[in-house]
Order: C-alpha cells, then sequence, then structure tokens
C-alpha cells in the first residue's frame, strides 16, 4: 500500500517521467486544470504563486482534466500551446487524467482519501481543486474550485517556512 505522494511517478506534459520523490522537501501545489472553465483565469494566480514562491522550494503541478463539462478537450500539444500563449504557465503541467471513477490517476486517489472533501467527500467536484502537501509530504489542506490561488499564500508562506 503506498503511504506517500513520493511513492508515485506522474507523466509531464511532454510525455517524460516525474517521480514524485524527485519534490522531496518541497512544498508541491496540486491543481487539476481546463482551458475553456470560469476557473481558467485562475492559471495567472498559479503562475504568479510560481514566480513568486519557486525560488523558495515551491513546486506546482497542474493536471489537465476533462471530466467536467467537457472544459478541457484539448491534445497535449494544444493544452500546453493554450497555457503558455495565454497565461505564460512555466510550472510544471502533467498529462491530462481523470481525477474521479475508476480510471482516476494514482495521485489523485491518494490525495482525495489523504484529504477528503466537505462532509468527507472524496470525488472532485470541479475544475481546480486544490491540494497543498507540505515538505515532508503530508497533505495539509485542500482548497474549492472558487479560491483563488492569491487566497492561499499565507498557507504557502507557511509551509514553506516550517522545516
Amino acid at each position: 500500500m503506498t503511504q506517500s505522494i513520493y511513492d508515485y511517478t506522474v507523466n509531464q506534459l511532454d510525455g517524460s517521467p516525474l517521480p514524485l520523490a524527485n519534490l522531496k522537501d518541497k512544498v508541491i501545489l496540486v491543481v487539476n486544470t481546463a482551458s475553456k472553465c470560469g476557473f481558467t483565469p485562475q492559471y495567472e494566480g498559479l503562475e504568479s504563486l510560481h514566480q513568486q514562491y519557486h525560488e523558495k522550494g515551491l513546486e506546482i503541478l497542474g493536471f489537465p482534466c476533462n471530466q467536467f463539462g467537457k472544459q478541457e478537450p484539448g491534445s497535449t500539444t494544444e493544452i500546453g500551446a493554450f497555457c503558455q500563449k495565454n497565461y505564460g504557465v512555466s510550472f510544471t503541467m502533467c498529462e491530462k487524467i481523470d481525477v474521479n471513477g475508476a480510471k482516476a490517476s494514482p495521485v489523485y486517489q491518494y490525495l482525495k482519501t489523504a484529504k477528503p472533501g466537505l462532509l468527507g467527500s472524496k470525488n472532485i467536484k470541479w475544475n481546480f481543486t486544490k491540494f497543498l502537501i507540505n515538505r515532508s509530504g503530508t497533505v495539509l489542506k485542500r482548497y474549492a474550485s472558487a479560491t483563488k490561488p492569491a487566497d492561499i499564500a499565507d498557507d504557502i508562506e507557511r509551509a514553506l517556512s516550517s522545516t
């Protein structure tokens, strides 16, 4: 049984593997993203967090997902081009995944179990649900889609200052 976020490997948008063990001692923010969603402008806020905190140890992982209103229909190439052209995304974008259901990514199965939503719900409700993970791999918080990236800056700073 997997015990830690570090036991997983994900594929980046270019298909190359990223063992999450490589992110030990980093603060990680995991977000399921979509290009055609009312929350899509959060890419700007996520990029701002990346610019502000990456040097201090923050890693943001974006996981495109087409499970909510089919709002991420594009190919890997289209998703990457969209993120770069419209938001200048320089944080790590991963391959498109499912976050709910039988084909849910193992990373998301782990995150949903580690930090269930309201009333213990494990399902992701919509695009741009966020998970904050501290330097030792503990899932600290789960944020709803409507939570703006800027609103979690204080939590990120606390996580970055903890050893």
